[in-house]
């Protein structure tokens, strides 16, 4: 007797087991490891992206990337990289809302972020070998799940935007008095660096270089770009996990700079 479709791990054809799992190992810490550092991370990003203080500081082009790119005439003078392109925005929506919401999605729907929190806040499973709590399972192919399969069109979006921050930590190479050199172009240089690990590591990247292909010998400078960024996807969940870090590192210390708390420590300049 076949189960029925999206029955979960409770239906009829599955064994009888009345325990969760028959597993004695810590088999818990890794989901609930995993909540506490993505709502850090939100909780972070949150209110800091609509805070509107300590994000530019101009004797040094610091521009935290949770404000990047600034398009409003809300930014801070200097700070409008690309230009102003609105006036004035309400409280409620964040300065950097051409880049935010685009960043999000591609994070939202990324591979790896999709098996961390469907394993840690929906516990579908939390861990292999043990029962989800939810009877039913349909997968992704309903709404709002099936919008996961956007996902290779929001890599697009975030490699643009990786770009804006590459160009971003290039501007920062200065000073009052020209070109100049300090400890927060070392963060923002090294943050950007992370993020294009990430983003060149995704598994969409994976597929535009080489997943396609039907004879790599054809096609020899994709396949060698295709064994490249898969050597990248094989590190794509500690790069996921270390650019959180590296983001908040970056706007943490753009925001001590910026509010007066530090002085930069300046090597040209």
């Amino acid at each position: 007797m076949s189960a029925p479709v999206g029955a979960g791990v409770r239906n009829a054809a599955r064994a009888r087991i009345a325990a969760r799992t028959l597993r004695t190992d810590r088999w818990w810490q890794t989901p609930a490891l995993t909540v506490l550092g993505l709502v850090a991370f939100i909780v972070y990003a949150t209110v800091r992206s609509f805070a509107r203080t300590a994000y530019w500081v101009d004797d040094y082009h610091y521009l935290t990337p949770f404000y990047s790119p600034c398009v409003s005439a809300s930014c801070l003078p200097g700070s409008s990289h690309f230009g102003v392109w609105v006036g004035e925005l309400p409280r409620w929506i964040p300065l950097a809302f051409v880049s935010l919401p685009f960043l999000l999605l591609f994070r939202l729907t990324c591979y790896y972020y999709r098996k961390a929190y469907y394993r840690s806040f929906w516990l579908s499973p939390p861990a292999c070998g043990v029962a989800e709590p939810h009877r039913t399972y349909t997968g992704e192919t309903r709404f709002p799940l099936i919008v996961q399969n956007a996902h290779r069109y929001f890599f697009y979006i975030g490699f643009v935007i990786s770009l804006v921050n590459t160009y971003d930590a290039i501007l920062a190479f200065h000073s009052p008095s020209g070109f100049g050199f300090g400890l927060g172009n070392v963060i923002l240089v090294v943050n950007v660096i992370l993020l294009w690990g990430y983003t060149l590591s995704c598994h969409s990247c994976r597929h535009v270089t080489g997943g396609r292909l039907k004879h790599f010998s054809k096609h020899p400078v994709r396949y060698k770009l295709w064994t490249y960024i898969s050597k990248l996807n094989a590190r794509h969940m500690q790069f996921a996990w270390i650019t959180l870090g590296t983001l908040v590192l970056t706007d943490f210390y753009i925001m001590l700079v910026a509010s007066g708390t530090i002085s930069d420590l300046r090597f040209i300049g």
